[in-house]
């Protein structure tokens, strides 16, 4: 299986309701992909065997393994970082199927295509791939004893500042699917509130790699504050307690 983003109706078979999503398999066509070699365990301790490929670049099903692998990347950072743009595109899927006659006259394809400018799905795919620059960064601190100081202050900041962005854009995401809630075609709302709860797991999961990297006080309370709104949406949508 290959997840990817391409303009609808490219040869490869597109997948109804996944807009410029797309999910290919041997069941569309096309030349079936020879098996690829596994690293073996001894490979994947030492470091060797496989190339390391960019997490957006990746097949979902290789992803999938290697984040399971007993290697230092992909780690929680990415498992967050795709979360997020799985959320993200289920968000959007929703908007672009609020596109029909009526909803251009009442203004909701409008403000459906403002949501589907607000969500970059690119950016949440790169986070994984930021989040491994950052995190093989970070080990080098460990490991140089020349390193001065002022670069290793750097490195640490840019660990931090990789989980925060992540958090601030899932934040920032689900406040703008739940203003588009109300014009969404109600026949696709679940998407959308699917959506917004795969960003706020992608959110809190991003939460653990910013505590992993010691934030000041400051900076945890401001981002506690950010979760705890995304709570509360959540909460109004679960409605747990009627």
């Amino acid at each position: 299986m290959y997840v990817g983003r391409v303009a609808c109706g490219v040869r490869g078979g597109v997948a109804p309701r996944l807009g410029a999503w797309y999910v290919r398999t041997r069941s569309y066509g096309g030349p079936a992909r020879p098996p690829r070699r596994q690293p073996s365990v001894r490979e994947r301790e030492r470091g060797k065997g496989t190339k390391q490929m960019a997490t957006s670049k990746q097949i979902l099903g290789d992803f999938v393994k290697a984040l399971s692998a007993k290697q230092p990347t992909p780690g929680g950072g990415a498992a967050a970082a795709v979360g997020a743009a799985i959320g993200g595109a289920a968000a959007r899927m929703s908007a672009e199927y609020t596109q029909r006659k009526k909803d251009k006259e009442s203004g909701a394809a409008e403000r459906a295509n403002v949501l589907i400018g607000q969500i970059d799905l690119d950016q949440f795919l790169a986070a994984a791939d930021d989040d491994a620059a950052a995190y093989a960064d970070l080990q080098r601190t460990w490991k140089d004893t020349d390193m001065s100081a002022e670069d290793k202050s750097q490195i640490e900041a840019r660990a931090l500042q990789v989980p925060t962005v992540l958090l601030e854009k899932c934040h920032t995401s689900i406040m703008a699917v739940k203003a588009f809630l109300p014009s969404c075609n109600p026949n696709i709302t679940s998407d959308a509130k699917v959506g917004i709860h795969q960003l706020a797991g992608a959110a809190r999961a991003a939460y653990q790699t910013v505590l992993v990297n010691s934030p000041p006080k400051d900076e945890k309370d401001r981002l506690k504050g950010l979760l705890q709104e995304i709570r509360d949406v959540e909460d109004e949508l679960l409605n747990l307690e009627e």
